[in-house]
């Protein structure tokens, strides 16, 4: 098994993206198979068309090995910026295309939809690196910090996955090279903590 990393952020150069190459180099140091997805780059279409609104809907080739790779995947780093204290739409549609009914979640016999689901995924941990231009108490204080509660409580809680870890970086803005690379040894190092060495 691997593990999945996503990248949502539109600038090749961007912080976002060195971020994910150090995630990407702290799994490999840490013995880790890797699945990289820089969703702007690949492209990746975020509208969800009816067609696929079914369970057993037929999928195009690509959307089928995202799928595959979530269901397997035995951690997740999710890497993006805050915008609007949401994920940006390529993200959100990644989650509303790929962690589908029948991959990530079901729902009970007898279930019509009305409950709890179950999770699905492999995965045990996931980290969620972000980026933001406000202040982490004003964050909290004025917004309450949405992306936690996206992250940890309306996905991967509800998938499956228990270990949910979260560091947002910021002023990214007013940031010095030398701040960016203490906080790109920081995300290193959460990354390799939450997936160790593997067995």
């Amino acid at each position: 098994m691997a593990c999945s990393v996503i990248l949502a952020h539109p600038a090749p150069g961007s912080f976002n993206h060195a971020l994910a190459r150090a995630a990407c180099d702290a799994l490999a140091g840490v013995g880790r198979e890797v699945r990289f997805h820089d969703l702007y780059a690949e492209g990746f279409d975020p509208r969800l068309p009816a067609a696929e609104l079914g369970r057993d809907a037929p999928l195009d080739a690509d959307l089928a090995r995202h799928c595959d790779e979530a269901a397997a995947a035995e951690g997740f780093v999710i890497v993006h910026p805050n915008w609007w204290g949401m994920p940006p739409a390529v993200l959100t549609g990644w989650v509303d295309r790929v962690l589908r009914p029948g991959v990530a979640y079901e729902f009970t016999s007898g279930d019509g939809g009305e409950g709890v689901p179950r999770g699905l995924l492999a995965a045990k941990a996931a980290v969620i690196l972000n980026t933001s231009n406000t202040a982490a108490a004003r964050e909290q204080h004025v917004f309450g910090d949405p992306l936690q509660r996206i992250w940890k409580d309306c996905i991967f809680d509800l998938c499956g996955v228990a270990d949910v870890r979260r560091r947002m970086f910021e002023t990214i803005v007013t940031s010095t090279p030398a701040k960016r690379r203490d906080w790109l040894a920081e995300a290193t190092t959460l990354v390799a903590q939450t997936f160790g060495p593997a067995a």
